[in-house]
């Protein structure tokens, strides 16, 4: 595939035209989309977890194929998850995704359109807890979450890539400065986050799904540990953060998740919900609630709305002729 030039414009979008609280539905007919990443212009990168495409979104919902892998093994929870832009886009063009092969999970970098690079290989895969989302951090550092691929044991293991919290350089080296010396391990104890997100001062925050008990939304930190399996949720321990938040399964199943304007948005599967959490201690406040089923990405876009995608033909939900969707709404 030759490079491919998006022409949906290059200047600073322009504030959104919806009022707050509004809905619109951006995009109709996907398949099961799910990693969302916005380029400069405004215009969306998103992946399609089976079909290994990587769509481009405009601002207006017009959407075209940029990109489709061969080597995707899409399998249970498995296939083309998380993608990323690099934060010097405008001259080096580097998108990252993170996707699943037949013998592994992986993240390769690539030019629109071009041969993808491997840059990072060898992450545990299963059916099950693949984690898979990233996110570039105020450092120029990329982050990713891994999931322990349904063995708890792996994520209190230092020496396994699954069930942790990745910092590594666009090139795929560890981080300099990771807590772990020359691991690209930043955080363990994870079980399966699918959410990552930074506030403006810096901070990082994921999204975690637990097994029975308690989902949770962390504050994550430079080599702590995060208690799975030995706990779930607060747990009291000093050895292990506690979480900002927690759930019941029922109402979340936390995926992806955004931060702006002083909240985490939390969007959720079998919850069907999008929780707003203050980071000032307010009440969580449920938004969305049933009104267009399992929610699998939320992200904040340049123009101040949020983007959320949802996920219900990935065989856990109850699609409608229209789904999947991307749906745009100001907070």
């Amino acid at each position: 595939m030759a490079a491919v030039w998006l022409g949906f414009g290059v200047a600073d979008p322009p504030k959104s035209d919806l009022r707050p609280g509004e809905v619109r539905t951006l995009v109709t007919g996907l398949q099961i989309p799910w990693g969302l990443a916005f380029l400069p212009d405004g215009s969306a990168l998103v992946t399609e977890r089976n079909t290994a495409r990587v769509l481009a979104v405009s601002k207006r919902g017009a959407v075209k194929e940029v990109q489709r892998f061969a080597d995707v093994h899409a399998t249970g929870e498995g296939g083309l998850l998380g993608i990323a832009v690099s934060p010097s886009y405008r001259t080096d063009q580097w998108v990252y995704a993170y996707y699943s092969t037949a013998v592994d999970n992986r993240i390769v970098r690539f030019h629109l359109g071009g041969t993808p690079v491997s840059v990072l290989t060898g992450i545990p895969h299963a059916d099950q807890h693949n984690g898979g989302r990233l996110a570039f951090g105020p450092d120029g550092m990329l982050y990713a979450s891994t999931g322990d691929t349904a063995n708890g044991e792996n994520a209190q293991n230092r020496h396994t890539l699954a069930g942790k919290i990745l910092r590594i350089t666009p090139d795929g080296k560890p981080g300099p400065g990771n807590p772990f010396g020359t691991s690209a391990v930043f955080s363990l104890g994870h079980r399966n986050v699918e959410g990552l997100a930074f506030d403006p001062h810096g901070t990082l925050y994921a999204s975690e799904l637990g097994l029975e008990r308690f989902d949770e939304l962390n504050r994550i930190e430079a080599g702590r540990n995060y208690g799975w399996p030995v706990v779930e949720g607060k747990g009291g321990d000093t050895r292990f953060a506690n979480p900002i938040d927690v759930w019941a399964p029922e109402y979340a199943s936390p995926s992806g998740i955004a931060v702006t304007g002083g909240h985490v948005y939390v969007a959720c599967l079998r919850g069907k919900r999008l929780w707003k959490v203050g980071l000032n201690g307010q009440q969580p406040q449920a938004l969305l609630v049933g009104s267009y089923g399992r929610l699998r990405t939320v992200a904040s876009a340049p123009d101040g709305t949020l983007w959320v995608m949802t996920s219900n033909r990935d065989g856990s939900g109850a699609p409608i002729s229209t789904d999947d969707r991307i749906l745009q709404l100001l907070p």
